[in-house]
């Protein structure tokens, strides 16, 4: 069984931060992928981030620049550092991760940010 623990998200002003933390619990060995996806309402779930067990890392366009992502293999935890946030940022964040072929998503965390 595995399970993932979103924490980290809140209310915050324009032009503020915010870093979303995501630990994988239970059954966990060797993961390929983490990554966080969000969800604003009306709209379809879209991926922010993502990155692998070698690093590499994959930004949606509208947050390059603005926001980094980062993972503990130790710890299996995967991070979302988010600067400089804009109203349009505001949704639902779901972190995920991808191993043995298999996705696993966290329960989600709200994330608003008010103008």
């Amino acid at each position: 069984q595995v399970q993932l623990v979103e924490s980290g998200g809140g209310l915050v002003q324009v032009g503020g931060s915010l870093r979303l933390s995501c630990e994988a619990a239970g059954s966990i060995f060797n993961i390929l992928v983490m990554g966080w996806y969000r969800q604003a309402p009306g709209t379809q779930r879209e991926l922010v981030a993502r990155i692998t067990g070698g690093d590499s890392t994959m930004y949606a366009d509208s947050v390059k620049g603005r926001f980094t992502i980062s993972r503990d293999n130790a710890k299996n935890t995967v991070y979302l550092q988010m600067n400089s946030l804009k109203p349009e940022d505001t949704a639902v964040y779901y972190c995920y991760i991808m191993m043995w072929g298999l996705d696993y998503w966290g329960q989600g965390t709200q994330v608003t940010v008010s103008s």
